[in-house]
């Protein structure tokens, strides 16, 4: 059934290009269609929302914003709080009476448990929605930290440090879930890649922020600033968060007053919990179209943003003797080159597709490409550059790891969106099985990284950083466009 709604006011509203519909919705009632023409300009959407305004995709965008802003700062407080006391850690060994070493196994810690904790949360968030877990993620986000601060003992520490992590981890892994609900498919790069934005500037902004503090009031500090920041959106997420689990179809009860809504916790998937629930994004593993898009984009990850941001405090202050301050503003690269990158990754990443005309997600993998080159080559700088410098410091290294990170974030963007798009109604737990992958590596990663460094030599170390961006990340895109059409199609869920 075709649409009477203007030419003009079809373009603002749809891509160029119309994707697969379910043939249902050329029978839907009258008032429905009209019900969405009048909201969205058109009836052909994917996927297609219910006749109800409670229905996320049916929400005024002002309102989508908000939630999707609140969703991608929750996830950036996940990395941000991992690499908060990473410019501290000399500070911390000498209040404490630990090595260096041992004050770096606090941010090892938290980022194990970032990886892990997700599989606990997301039956949860499936079954009692988002929002009342996220706001347990920060009350006891904010009471931990507290304990940090107070913390008397590095044993007492690194409790509350673990704690803290697994509290504050369920945006950053079922965030893509959250923006999935909220947003249609010709939409989805460009949102989620806000959500992949945010979870990648944790990384480089805590250093930045905290070298400051670190030096200036005492690494303690960090703490507080943590707690305050977890009060501010608890604040604000109780007051202006909306529940965005909803399952179409069915009848979804909604609050008669807005001050009902802000206490208004129920049971929104009746299914029973099993054990299975929590282990079941493990089995993704086995889906090709998603493991091999988590793969590829974990090891561009490691290479390109951990790697820099992780051995710059040792090799800048090693070699220039920088403080905590000047290392700190060392992440300004990697931080615009960050928001860079995924303008491609995001905003462009969608255009393609629409004037392309593209009904294949494995089309959208061609842009990923330019994010490889770009992490190959800002990696190359970084490390010879470095090299080269001796004991004289040039700006030429950090242009190299902002350089690398624009390449990881348009990675990041493309193949996490790839993965959504193959299967978009595990959205959450694709989120929760590349989070898992993600901190593990993440993990082993500064483990590995200063033998190699050390043993091979920087200039060396390019090459063989290249070799695992191409092995693991490069070839099997390259397969994915080649044969993803056909491993998707038993496991398709838009067909």
């Amino acid at each position: 059934m075709s649409t009477s709604t203007p030419p003009n006011e079809m373009e603002k509203a749809v891509p160029e290009h119309l994707e697969k519909y379910d043939e249902s919705q050329n029978s839907i009632p009258e008032a429905h269609r009209l019900y969405l023409i009048d909201r969205h300009g058109t009836d052909q959407l994917d996927p297609l929302p219910d006749f109800n305004d409670a229905d996320p995709y049916n929400w005024p965008r002002p309102k989508k914003w908000v939630n999707l802003f609140f969703i991608a700062f929750h996830a950036f407080m996940a990395t941000f709080t991992a690499a908060s006391i990473q410019s501290a850690f000399e500070n911390i060994a000498i209040d404490l009476h630990v090595s260096i070493q041992e004050a770096s196994y606090l941010v090892s810690l938290a980022i194990a448990v970032l990886g892990v904790a997700p599989l606990f949360w997301g039956p949860l968030a499936s079954r009692f929605g988002r929002r009342p877990i996220l706001l347990v993620s920060l009350i006891v986000s904010l009471a931990a930290n507290v304990g940090c601060a107070k913390s008397p003992s590095y044993s007492a520490m690194a409790v509350s440090r673990a704690i803290v992590a697994f509290a504050i981890s369920p945006a950053a892994a079922i965030g893509s879930g959250m923006v999935q609900e909220m947003f249609f498919k010709h939409q989805r790069a460009r949102y989620l890649g806000i959500w992949t934005v945010f979870v990648t500037l944790g990384v480089p902004v805590a250093p930045f922020i905290f070298g400051f503090v670190a030096l200036r009031v005492g690494y303690r500090w960090i703490y507080w600033t943590m707690a305050i920041t977890n009060g501010a959106q608890l604040l604000l997420y109780f007051f202006f968060g909306s529940e965005t689990r909803y399952i179409r179809g069915q009848q979804n009860q909604v609050p008669s007053s807005y001050l009902r809504s802000l206490v208004h916790f129920r049971r929104i998937d009746s299914t029973p919990i099993t054990v299975w629930d929590f282990i079941s994004p493990l089995r993704f593993a086995a889906f090709p179209c998603v493991a091999i898009p988590a793969i590829a984009y974990v090891m561009v990850f490691n290479l390109a943003a951990v790697l820099p941001t992780i051995e710059t405090p040792q090799l800048y202050v090693e070699k220039f003797h920088f403080n905590t301050q000047e290392v700190g503003l060392q992440n300004v690269a990697i931080i615009i080159g960050t928001l860079l990158g995924e303008h491609v990754g995001g905003f462009c990443s969608d255009r393609w597709m629409r004037q392309k005309r593209a009904t294949a997600p494995e089309f959208r993998l061609w842009l990923s490409y330019f994010g490889y080159a770009l992490s190959i080559a800002g990696l190359a700088v970084f490390l010879v550059q470095l090299q080269k410098a001796g004991n004289t410091f040039n700006v030429t290294p950090t242009v190299g790891a902002g350089v690398a990170s624009a390449g990881n974030q348009i990675v990041t963007t493309i193949l996490i969106t790839y993965a959504v798009d193959c299967h978009h109604e595990e959205a959450a737990a694709i989120g929760v099985f590349i989070t898992l992958v993600r901190q593990i590596w993440g993990f082993i990663g500064p483990f590995w990284f200063p033998p190699l460094l050390a043993n091979v030599g920087l200039i060396a170390s390019t090459g063989v950083a290249t070799a695992l961006i191409v092995g693991t990340s490069v070839l099997p895109t390259v397969l994915l466009q080649w044969r993803g059409k056909v491993w998707r199609k038993p496991h398709d869920l838009d067909e």
